[in-house]
């Protein structure tokens, strides 16, 4: 009769320590299962901040590439100047219009003299011809008419 309390002892024994087991397992799990969804949250977070800052970051920098072409674009010049120049052959005698040009940036030459020659018959407007005629095209130096720089502004 001492075999059966001795049992018993042992019998609560195992069955205690299988409840306990098994409570630590569902607290464990339900630990998890907390941590899972903060990370969970803590990603999304995490990617939409990387979301919203990539796209204020990439509008940044467009915005300063923008500027920084809009700066240099605004320091290009072109110098110009002319004369008029005849040539005399036998009984002839033509007359034409020289016009130079060079691009600058600041007090920089990007470019050498640039010479196109305009015959010019008797009689006509010298003045209106310079104006009318140059070899850089005008709406290449201002950004702010240029076709692609429209689009980027839209």
């Amino acid at each position: 009769m001492v075999v059966l309390p001795g049992f018993v002892a042992v019998a609560s024994a195992v069955l205690a320590w299988f409840i306990m087991q098994s409570r630590m397992e569902v607290a464990l799990a339900q630990q998890r299962e907390r941590l899972a969804e903060t990370r969970g949250a803590l990603d999304a977070e995490r990617t939409a901040l990387e979301n919203t800052l990539g796209t204020a970051l990439r509008a940044a920098e467009a915005t300063a590439k923008l500027e920084s072409l809009e700066n240099f674009m605004s320091e290009l010049r072109v110098e110009q100047r002319h004369y008029t120049r005849e040539n005399r052959m036998l009984m002839q005698n033509r007359k034409s219009l020289v016009l130079q040009e060079r691009m600058y940036f600041r007090n920089i030459p990007l470019s050498d003299w640039i010479e196109h020659e305009i015959m010019v018959e008797e009689g006509a407007d010298m003045n209106r011809l310079v104006q009318d005629m140059t070899i850089f095209d005008k709406s290449v130096i201002s950004i702010a008419e240029a076709p692609r720089a429209k689009k980027q502004l839209a």
